[in-house]
């Protein structure tokens, strides 16, 4: 009977900190490691957390201060909306804030339709995204997240939703948009204002967020949060008390990890180095990494310097690897700073260019 208890422990996914998720992962912002997680790769229906697709292609491919009319297009949407009316004009950016404070499925209509013409040119934009992004496990029918008439629905998995979002906020547009708690607007109709929906961004350390339900997916929640210099990304898929559990999980990793320097442009040298004795080696960034203390033990770094005989100023030489577990996290390039050298004369030599003086 032990032996039985312990093989049906084996099969069953760890769910070390209580989290009520069908699938969880937390993941480092910056080099896309993953810290915590479960049934990573698994496809899920995600419902609204797909807005944070549409919303990063149409800040990539749109113009954000293009006055759009609304159009009938916005009969088609159901659920979660704006409100806003046939006729009515506001900007990318205002539709942007709509979409993602209040997950307007009207305001996702409609920007699919400024930005790629027709909803089905945007939805072929947003699966060619993921295929670039390598988000293997993901497919998407729309722009809001809900369910087609047809049963097809958006899916994905915690892991590519987290490679999503770790894309989307490395555009400062997108940040902005994402952390905002509050956003007002005046259109040529009436003035909206709008609540973000992410209750989590009451918390200090909490950066963004992006909310999801539908009957059939169930609670979906994409956050993001950075406290001392931990950037991180929490996403869940079908998860009933997901803002619990977003909470223990950032609390978690927070107390658990620590942000190190691993490399340092100040004062950068390496030992022994051959190939440029008489010239200057450079980095431009320094480089911290969210590791356990045992982690950082096991940390290495590789020098790779490729040998030129003719190299100018700021000339890309080779990289530093940072390494955990065989696995490359980070190359930061090297660089060379041309020093000048001093001519070495005889004595004679200086008495002859002495005398040319007279």
């Amino acid at each position: 009977m032990k032996r039985l208890l312990l093989v049906l422990i084996i099969l069953i996914p760890i769910k070390v900190l209580g989290i009520s998720a069908s699938s969880a992962i937390a993941m480092d912002l910056d080099n896309g490691r993953v810290l915590y997680g479960y049934n990573l790769d698994e496809p899920r229906l995600i419902a609204s957390t797909t807005k944070i697709m549409t919303a990063i292609i149409a800040i990539e491919n749109g113009e954000l201060n293009k006055e759009i009319e609304v159009t009938d297009v916005i009969y088609e949407a159901f659920g979660s909306a704006i409100y806003i009316e046939v006729g009515e004009k506001l900007t990318l950016k205002d539709l942007l804030y709509g979409l993602m404070l209040r997950s307007g499925n009207d305001a996702a209509l409609v920007i699919a339709e400024s930005v790629s013409g027709t909803e089905e040119e945007f939805v072929y934009l947003m699966n060619e995204y993921a295929t670039n992004l390598n988000m293997k496990n993901t497919i998407f029918y729309n722009p809001h997240g809900l369910e087609e008439g047809n049963g097809n629905a958006n899916k994905s998995s915690v892991h590519d939703m987290a490679k999503l979002t770790k894309y989307a906020m490395e555009n400062e547009v997108f940040k902005e948009i994402f952390k905002t708690k509050k956003y007002t607007v005046k259109t040529n109709y009436k003035t909206y204002v709008w609540h973000n929906k992410n209750k989590l961004l009451s918390l200090d350390y909490i950066t963004g967020g992006k909310t999801g339900y539908t009957e059939l997916a169930r609670r979906t929640l994409v956050t993001t949060g950075s406290k001392n210099n931990m950037n991180i990304v929490v996403v869940t898929l079908n998860d009933p008390n997901d803002w619990a559990d977003h909470r223990s999980i950032y609390e978690n990793i927070y107390d658990k990890y620590n942000s190190y320097q691993i490399i340092k442009k100040e004062n950068f040298k390496i030992e022994n180095e051959e190939y440029y004795i008489n010239d200057k080696l450079y980095i431009k960034n320094d480089y911290y990494m969210t590791l356990t203390k045992e982690e950082l033990k096991k940390l290495t770094l590789n020098y790779n310097l490729i040998k030129f005989e003719d190299y100018v100023d700021d000339t890309n030489v080779g990289n530093i690897e940072v390494i955990l577990d065989g696995k490359i996290y980070h190359k930061e390039p090297i660089y060379v700073e041309l020093i000048k050298q001093e001519e070495k004369l005889t004595w004679w030599q200086k008495f002859k260019r002495w005398l040319n003086t007279w």
